[in-house]
């Protein structure tokens, strides 16, 4: 009878363990769910952001985002001392739907210089193709890519370039010549689940 009693006390005790361990499971799921949803919802804020003061700044940036198939925005912080770095996150929207795709940048570079700063660029991509090649299979700016960045001057592009026009914000305002060169943009996986 003991040895009955024993065998049941232990089982309930098993069943209450894994009990337990399920609920602390789920709230840790629902923990780590809050956590990507505040990511998120602060991503979208900055692009939100971004946009306004961009559209504010150049009436022809809000003529290529209506006519655009989708749109990036990343929030970047680089920092120069001797060798610079930075990094960021950021957003991919298809416009007709939405759908939206976070990502992440990276940057490094050699040269001269020490302090930081911080800045956003906005990309508008004029095609499906475009866009998708971006989201898809990301994309390094190479040393053209400064050319392609706000050509007409402070005012931004007037057009797209290979199916693209950037504009990179900083806090004095809209970057007559941006530099982007060396940097690596990859969907964020913890993002995105």
């Amino acid at each position: 009878m003991r040895a009955v009693m024993t065998r049941c006390v232990c089982t309930a005790v098993a069943i209450l363990g894994i009990g337990t361990t399920l609920a602390f499971a789920q709230e840790t799921k629902d923990w780590k769910a809050m956590e990507r949803d505040a990511k998120r919802a602060k991503v979208d804020q900055m692009a939100d952001e971004a946009l306004a003061t961009l559209f504010k700044e150049s009436a022809t940036a809000k003529e290529l985002y209506d006519k655009a198939y989708g749109y990036a925005v990343f929030d970047n912080l680089k920092v120069a001392l001797g060798v610079s770095g930075g990094g960021g996150n950021g957003v991919a929207v298809v416009g007709a739907t939405g759908e939206r795709t976070y990502m992440k940048m990276g940057t490094v570079g050699i040269g001269f210089g020490l302090g930081g700063k911080s800045y956003q660029v906005v990309f508008l991509y004029q095609d499906e193709e475009t866009f998708s090649n971006f989201v898809n299979k990301g994309w390094q700016a190479d040393a053209s890519a400064g050319a392609v960045a706000g050509t007409a001057g402070a005012g931004g592009q007037t057009g797209f370039i290979n199916g693209v026009a950037i504009y990179v914000l900083t806090d004095k305002g809209l970057m007559a010549n941006a530099d982007i060169a060396g940097t690596k943009y990859w969907k964020n996986k913890k993002l995105n689940e």
